[in-house]
């Protein structure tokens, strides 16, 4: 900036003006309106007209979304690899001597799989809303080491009834982990750049399953002790383990975390405000939760996931049965059951770096990633039984619905104003989550063992509704920012100026904010 005589001035070097900032009134009982961001800058001695003038050198805002990304992603990545592996170990241990063991049957084990999201619907919203009140890294952690102890306890079960207990509390303890990451990727990134980052950590579900067969092969080496044993107490023990370095590591928000200098932190909040989504607020607010039950984006959203559950709680629980039914070895049955776990880093790392390199893309890859998954249960459905490659690559490709699936768990997070809200709307899509997981694999019946052709039309039947549901959201989001856009050419001024404060305002309340496609 170059001043009338002729000095040039860094504005990011400036002093803040403090008058200027003090000029901005909020009374003590509009007080919770304001987002914490806004409190700690104005406890810091910033204000957003400086934040804005640091956001302008794109050299060091680069450099700082990549130190994020070696912060706080592998910490992400790394749980959630965690997490698929540990809720997916009833399925390894059923292919090895789980059900020989404990005498469980075939639709008993099909309520071991429902249990566990029974667990998670009944402790997702009482989840959420700690994540909200209380410090969201240490509500992780804690929730990490709890169910790590739940899974090597569950070595010492021999009944159904026992491993019912466990899968319902395995599933209680797990539940705050994906909303909690999705609210922690909007915290920390801009939207353009929300949808590649949630697919990272996404992706590692498919790397849990690679790595989960890996170990399950290795553990099915072992002779004069249970396999299915073994797999509970060494996947408990390491992921335990990993409960501490989240705890240590994992910062609760920008504001907080210990390795960012104070300016830092000030452009990771501008990048917040930018959103338009806000950044964090502890105030539940009641109005907020009445709007997100009412906002046609969310119910929309939520029978997507629903019925994007459906499908998943099939092929998570019965994927490595079918391959079982065209081999017989346990351990081969295992084996080749890995290469379902790269497709899916493949499709959903794919399906992220799209919707992040190209504005506006979202819907267009919700749609886009259905298609693999209609032709994989065709050819599930309608091939011989003789035909195994053909077979194999139909259960690979299946799972591409999953890169579907994780923006659409993502957009209540970076779609949403307003914090309560948008905890309200993350939950409740998660609740569709639930119920699809807990549906879903009671359509895979044991009387039509290995093939299963009722799951296989349910699977082919959701995926086709998936795709009218995707085109109907992006035409509501198109109609609303049509809107918007109306409203302000009509005003011919901007909503929210550069030195307003950040206040926890609804996407509806918030007439600058403009929904992603």
């Amino acid at each position: 900036m170059t001043t009338q005589g002729g000095e040039t001035k860094d504005l990011a070097l400036e002093k803040p003006d403090l008058e200027r900032i003090a000029s901005i009134h909020v009374t003590e009982g509009e007080i919770v309106q304001l987002d914490e961001a806004e409190i700690f800058l104005r406890e810091h001695g910033y204000d957003w007209h400086r934040v804005e003038a640091l956001m302008q050198d794109e050299a060091k805002m680069k450099k700082l979304i990549r130190r994020v990304d070696m912060i706080i992603l592998p910490l992400l990545c790394g749980t959630y690899m965690l997490q698929y592996i540990d809720k997916t170990t009833m399925s390894y241990g059923a292919v090895f001597d789980l059900m020989e063991e404990t005498g469980i049957t075939g639709d008993e084990y099909s309520w071991t799989a429902s249990l566990f999201y029974f667990g998670y619907l009944f402790w997702e919203y009482p989840a959420s809303y700690l994540a909200q009140h209380y410090k969201t890294g240490k509500v992780v952690a804690i929730t990490i080491l709890a169910w790590a102890s739940i899974l090597m306890i569950t070595a010492a079960v021999r009944t159904f009834g026992g491993l019912a207990v466990c899968r319902f509390l395995l599933g209680c303890f797990e539940a705050p982990i994906t909303p909690c990451f999705m609210l922690i990727v909007s915290m920390w990134y801009g939207r353009q750049d929300q949808p590649l980052r949630a697919g990272c950590f996404y992706s590692c579900n498919g790397l849990g399953s690679c790595l989960g067969g890996i170990f399950s092969y290795a553990i099915g080496q072992i002779d004069g002790f249970p396999v299915y044993k073994g797999i509970f107490l060494i996947c408990g023990g390491i992921t335990f383990l990993w409960g501490l370095i989240i705890l240590y590591f994992l910062p609760d928000s920008p504001m907080t975390a210990k390795y960012f200098t104070l300016e830092e932190k000030t452009v990771l909040l501008g990048i917040g405000r930018r959103n338009q989504t806000g950044l964090l607020n502890h105030t539940i607010k009641w109005n907020q939760i009445k709007e997100g039950f009412m906002d046609l984006q969310v119910w929309i959203l939520f029978i997507f996931v629903l019925l994007n559950e459906l499908v998943n709680g099939g092929v998570a629980n019965f994927g490595k049965l079918i391959i079982k039914g065209l081999v017989k070895d346990p351990l081969q049955t295992t084996a080749l059951g890995i290469p379902q776990g790269g497709f899916q880093i493949l499709f959903i790392v794919s399906g992220g770096f799209i919707a992040t390199k190209f504005k506006n893309s979202r819907t267009i890859v919700m749609v886009m990633y259905l298609f693999p998954t209609i032709i994989g249960a065709c050819l599930l459905w309608r091939l011989d039984r003789d035909n195994k490659i053909g077979l194999l690559f139909g259960y690979y490709i299946i799972g591409s619905f999953v890169s579907s699936l994780t923006i659409a768990l993502q957009m209540p997070a970076g779609n949403v104003g307003g914090y309560t809200k948008r905890v309200t709307a993350t939950a409740f899509v998660f609740l569709g989550y639930c119920l699809g997981n807990i549906i879903g694999p009671h359509a895979f019946l044991d009387s039509e063992a290995p093939i299963y052709r009722t799951g296989i039309k349910m699977i082919l039947g959701c995926a086709v509704s998936q795709v009218a549901l995707a085109i109907a959201l992006r035409y509501l989001l198109i109609r609303r920012n049509s809107e918007r856009d109306k409203i302000a050419a009509d005003r011919s001024e901007d909503d929210q100026g550069e030195d307003e404060p950040m206040m926890d305002k609804t996407d509806f309340e918030n007439p600058a904010f403009r929904y992603q496609l």
